[in-house]
């Protein structure tokens, strides 16, 4: 079983000249300020070693690269043996012999990895009918403001747009089946899924995507209409275990409200209940109702935009004090009647994040050596992902290639 996540909480701080001299001083400051305030360790992609953004805004875990050269620059090196080794297999039609060197080109540590006993045992697995490969592009919208967070669930591309969700009380729970996901397909024993590694290129300079698990969201309808307290009893089937030492803990599960199809009208508005003071509710990770802290609307939220003020460089709802999960959402409510627009209330799992540097490059991240440590993607996962806090208005369009394996 792979090392739960909320155990890195209180792990030694990453050397920060080492990660600004791999990420460059400006990625390392822009995913600070876009992770400070949440409430879990997320892994950061593409930083060899074990680095995760931790809450507060600072960085733990030993980074393995970053004392001679950048990102970048360790790339060129890569990519060249990597092309050396596949001109010496290509004469010999080693297919897998290419594999592993190309592996070997970047780590020599052939250690076990997560669950799987070694990286001989991941590649057979990967060669084997357990791997796939999931073809992405999908092109964002203008944000309001710098520093706005936008939604790609219902964004054109591949995979095609996602619907809005189901009205209150119920909901939607969706699954990999559902239009609009990644299409992650069950290829192992149950629940053995795992993140292998990403190409993520992006039309404009240092973006950051999340990759998450969108595993429920539910219209509010009047609660954003008419401000009506309304009720939501549909729950989410993934990360509902109350146990911080299983896989499918609630710890690090987050919620946001996002525009799926109509702007909102230019009407200032709060998500709270009852009063400007009170937060919407919500169970926490002991299954205890809590409120959330008052969250700051987006004066006329765009199509795709992400239903938070750019004043709070935030891509989710707040939890009370302590909490590091959000089970279920309870009861929804605007503080202000907006009388046109659309909104869905969504909870996710984070999987990771991956920033783009460089613009129209591909950037090769992985997940084999680096934090994510092939992370647990649980079967029948609705993989989505979020724009975190832009450094500019512009429409983005992003493009790639993830990869699973199974066991």
């Amino acid at each position: 079983m792979d090392k739960p996540m909320h155990k890195l909480t209180r792990g030694k701080s990453t050397h920060s000249d080492k990660l600004t001299r791999w990420l460059g001083a400006e990625q390392v400051q822009r995913i600070s300020d876009q992770t400070k305030d949440f409430y879990y360790p997320i892994p950061l992609h593409g930083v060899p070693g074990a680095v995760y953004a931790m809450p507060g805004g600072d960085f733990a875990g030993e980074i393995a690269v970053g004392a001679y050269m950048t990102k970048e620059d360790s790339a060129r090196v890569v990519m060249k043996k990597m092309l050396a080794k596949a001109a010496a297999k290509a004469k010999q039609n080693k297919a897998l012999g290419m594999l592993m060197d190309m592996i070997r080109a970047e780590n020599k540590a052939l250690y076990s990895v997560g669950s799987f006993v070694s990286i001989d045992a991941v590649i057979a697995a990967y060669t084997s009918g357990k791997g796939q490969a999931m073809n992405f592009a999908k092109t964002g919208v203008a944000a309001s403001a710098i520093g706005n967070s936008m939604d790609l669930w219902t964004r054109v591309g591949q995979p095609s747009a996602g619907a809005a969700a189901a009205a209150a009380p119920g909901g939607t729970v969706p699954t990999s089946a559902t239009t609009g996901a990644l299409g992650f397909r069950n290829l192992g024993t149950a629940n053995t899924g795992h993140y292998l590694n990403w190409t993520l290129g992006a039309s404009v300079i240092n973006n950051s995507l999340l990759l998450y698990d969108r595993i429920f969201a539910v219209a509010a309808g009047a609660a954003l209409t008419s401000a009506t307290s309304t009720a939501v009893t549909g729950v989410p089937t993934r990360y509902q275990s109350g146990t911080s030492s299983n896989q499918d803990y609630i710890g690090g599960n987050f919620c946001f409200p996002a525009n799926p199809t109509t702007v909102l009208a230019a009407t200032a508005h709060n998500w709270a209940v009852g009063a400007s003071t009170t937060g919407m509710v919500y169970l926490d990770q002991a299954s205890a109702s809590s409120n959330m802290p008052v969250l700051t609307g987006l004066s006329a939220c765009p199509v795709g935009g992400i239903d938070t003020a750019a004043s709070q460089l935030s891509w989710f709802a707040p939890l009370a004090a302590g909490d590091v999960g959000i089970k279920a959402l309870t009861n929804m409510q605007s503080s202000a009647a907006v009388a046109t627009g659309t909104i869905d209330w969504v909870i996710g799992h984070p999987i990771a994040i991956n920033a783009c540097p460089i613009a129209n490059m591909a950037c090769l991240d992985d997940g084999l050596y680096t934090s994510l440590n092939l992370t647990a993607i649980f079967d029948n996962a609705c993989l989505s992902f979020i724009e975190l806090p832009k450094p500019a208005t512009t429409a983005t369009t992003y493009g790639g290639l993830l990869r699973c394996v199974s066991e």
